[in-house]
């Protein structure tokens, strides 16, 4: 398999000159451990995660001066660690040095570039642009159902799963990564998150109009665009 297939393609991001308030709201918010930071080109610029704020002057957990290293590689380390412990926005506590793949990577090099760097996602970019994120969750969603296969061709809700998810591969619009479909006797469930609710409208159809379904049941959550924050808008049909 290869990272195209896998990836969470409605990838929750933050800007470099947004302060470090509005990225932890955030990552509470969308319930992810860590994002991208993307400049106004699109371009992928670093990284932010829990990890990046737990030496923090508020908390009175900044890393302890250590006399010792100052003296070997001279005054830059601690003064990075000050920048980075007091920053307050994400450019100035970011990581900076982004390990990416292409879509085309197979798993097997993401997942070695996981273990070589210690980290829990990879960002995916093509021709410069951040089209998709890999994380550990995504890896887990993959081989969930890739011990599930054996099982769908006797099982007819397996099998209607299966073509619903594998229609909403093939449509752009659809964030399918962010969306699971659990189907019982013909009655669909939809839950995760859409971005427009054009997209929830679009899923409706492409449900109904799927042979085997008998009936469709909305548990989606649309973000608010410009906040972030989850509305409900789920109903039954």
């Amino acid at each position: 398999m290869k990272a195209r297939e896998v990836m969470t393609h409605c990838v929750v991001t933050i800007a470099p000159e947004a302060s470090v308030g509005d990225a932890i709201s955030r990552m509470v918010s969308h319930q992810v451990s860590g994002m991208p930071v993307v400049d106004a080109h699109g371009a992928v610029v670093g990284v932010v995660s829990e990890g990046d704020f737990l030496r923090r002057g508020e908390l009175h957990t900044e890393a302890p001066r250590r006399r010792w290293v100052e003296l070997l590689v001279g005054p830059g380390g601690p003064a990075d660690e000050y920048a980075r412990s007091h920053g307050r926005t994400v450019d100035e506590v970011m990581s900076r040095n982004v390990v990416s793949v292409g879509p085309e990577a197979p798993l097997s090099d993401i997942v070695a570039l996981m273990d070589e760097h210690s980290i829990k996602r990879v960002p995916v970019i093509e021709q410069g642009r951040l089209v998709g994120i890999v994380s550990r969750a995504d890896l887990m969603t993959a081989l969930a159902a890739a011990l599930g296969a054996p099982k769908a061709a006797t099982n007819p809700d397996g099998t209607l799963r299966e073509r619903l998810v594998r229609e909403m591969k093939k449509q752009s619009w659809c964030p399918v990564h962010c969306i699971d479909v659990a189907v019982r006797n013909g009655a669909v469930t939809l839950k995760g998150q859409v971005f427009d609710e054009r997209q929830r409208r679009a899923l409706h159809v492409l449900v109904e109009n799927a042979t085997g379904t008998k009936s469709l049941r909305d548990e989606l959550t649309l973000l608010e665009p410009i906040t972030g924050m989850p509305v409900p808008v789920g109903n039954a049909s």
